[in-house]
């Protein structure tokens, strides 16, 4: 899931507006508003608070996931 979704869900499952999260979060309204419209560049430290508050945080994935409807390989292809 794209990170931008993915802190967009969360959110709408704790049932915060984008300014309790940031206020929650310790961030700005517009790092929540860049974050959730997929800004290419931003700061990891954050990402980090806003996913922390979630229970989680960055790190490196594995490009080459498992498709959980079909249990077929999909490999990422970087062209």
């Amino acid at each position: 899931m794209k990170l931008e979704l993915f802190v967009k869900s969360k959110r709408k499952e704790h049932k915060l507006s984008q300014p309790e999260l940031a206020f929650r979060a310790h961030v700005g309204l517009r790092f929540i508003r860049d974050l959730e419209q997929g800004k290419k560049t931003l700061r990891m430290d954050k990402v980090n608070l806003v996913l922390n508050y979630f229970g989680y945080e960055l790190g490196a994935v594995d490009k080459n996931i498992i498709n959980l409807d079909t249990l077929e390989l999909v490999k990422y292809d970087s062209n």
